[in-house]
């Protein structure tokens, strides 16, 4: 008897053995969670403290701070996939430099670049983070000089840790998904007399008003973040020198100050669309931008009130899909956008344009591109997706150019010489996304 429990001992210890390496093996594993859906936010001050090179408008240098201008940062983990959304008060950056943040960011804390979302509120009064890219080759007179290699390393460093701290902070959590209506915007592509298309207001033109809203909660039902999705340049403000994250910002500060959690404001297709009243002087600048605190605020409020279906049962699955379309004849490139063009056989320039899509259980399709892309075309894959929310995150990890429908691109207009597309890049774009929402998206979430 003695001996058959030795000899049973002796076989099962190194089951027991294999059992504890293999428990300590997943919790290693920063991927990988033990808890259902879990969710964190954080938000990290990066407003310089020196006088900064502002990006939007003509070239010049801060004097002050309007106001302060933020990372904001999402983490949602289902226990499998780890994905992270950032909204930061930044114009833009080059994809160079989010491929640059997203390969430090898979390295430091094995973060796949595909769950790494970086969204810019395209804020016209805050500085230059990193390399120009394609906007020194449309507009080279406004970069004759080096960007700030020290704020940009800030810029950076703070995302970084911004996000290590989102992963501590994750929670136990729920989610749920909603629409809102505001009337904060405008149509920007104002027509004149003799045909000709100039920046101004349009209130016939295309546009689009509806706000997409995502509520993440704690257990206990207490609001943990919201992440809202609407359209509207950050122009409120004209070439003012002080450092602002203008309408975009002072909405999600007032949402914030009302509901007591970060927001993160997700800017749309804003290719054409300005805010309601735009590019006043200093002054009138001051008097309009609290109004966008009703106009758009309240209104992302009121959303929040009704959305009452609230899931912790939350399954995320993300992916990339590269659309290739002809690059404008005579279109120049810049060294550090090397990953985003190609040559084919018969001399055709392309242009690589990299699209991300998010799916949130069977309901929910976000897409992403790194665009300031015209309305028509986020409302028609909206109008046309099967999924009862289809939200698209505009200024999606960078910027590679206005892309505009062909019929707005035979009318001409400022931004037809700020986009390295052809005519045909629109329709390009939306068979492409409705395709693959159609098709690889519509396949179920696996557990």
């Amino acid at each position: 008897m003695t001996s058959n429990l030795i000899i049973s001992s002796v076989l099962i210890r190194p089951k027991i053995v294999f059992a504890v390496l293999y428990l300590i093996f997943l919790i290693s594993l920063p991927s990988v969670s033990m808890a259902g859906f879990r969710a964190s936010v954080v938000k990290v001050d990066i407003t310089p403290t020196d006088s900064q090179y502002l990006l939007g408008y003509g070239p010049r240098k801060s004097n002050g701070v309007h106001d302060k201008i933020y990372h904001r940062i999402v983490m949602m983990d289902d226990g499998v996939t780890q994905f992270v959304i950032v909204s930061s008060d930044l114009a833009l950056v080059s994809p160079s430099e989010y491929d640059k943040v997203a390969a430090r960011l898979q390295k430091e804390q094995k973060i796949s670049p595909v769950n790494l979302w970086w969204t810019f509120t395209h804020t016209h009064s805050a500085p230059e983070v990193g390399p120009p890219g394609l906007p020194s080759v449309f507009l080279g007179d406004r970069y004759k000089h080096d960007f700030d290699k020290v704020y940009t390393d800030l810029v950076e460093q703070k995302l970084i840790d911004g996000i290590a701290e989102a992963r501590k902070k994750l929670t136990p959590a729920k989610l749920g998904t909603g629409w809102g209506f505001a009337s904060a915007n405008i149509n920007r592509r104002a027509r004149l007399a003799d045909g000709k298309i100039t920046l101004g207001m349009n209130p016939d033109g295309p546009v689009d008003r509806r706000i997409g809203l995502i509520r993440l909660e704690k257990e206990d039902g207490s609001l943990l973040t919201l992440i809202a999705n609407y359209a509207m340049h950050g122009t409120v403000f004209a070439a003012v020198e002080e450092i602002s994250a203008d309408g975009p910002g002072i909405v999600a500060e007032y949402v914030e100050e009302k509901l007591g959690v970060p927001m993160l404001y997700i800017n749309g297709a804003a290719g054409n669309i300005a805010p309601l009243y735009s590019q006043f002087d200093q002054p009138n600048g001051n008097r309009v931008l609290p109004q966008f605190k009703v106009m758009l605020g309240d209104k992302i409020i009121k959303a929040n009130k009704d959305i009452l279906a609230m899931t912790s049962d939350v399954k995320l699955r993300t992916s990339t899909l590269i659309v290739e379309t002809p690059r404008k004849a005579g279109m120049g490139w810049t060294d550090d956008m090397v990953n985003y063009t190609r040559t084919t056989k018969e001399g055709v320039n392309l242009v690589k344009l990299p699209v991300r899509f998010l799916k949130i259980n069977e309901d929910v399709a976000i897409w992403s591109a790194p665009l300031e892309l015209f309305c028509e075309i986020s409302n028609e894959i909206r109008d046309r997706s099967t999924f009862p929310f289809t939200f698209y995150f505009g200024y999606g990890n960078g910027w590679l150019g206005y892309l505009l429908t062909e019929k707005e691109y035979a009318q001409g207009g400022y931004e037809t010489t700020v986009t390295p597309y052809s005519p045909k890049a629109g329709q390009d774009l939306t068979d492409a996304v409705m395709n693959y929402l159609q098709g690889e998206m519509k396949k179920p979430n696996q557990d």
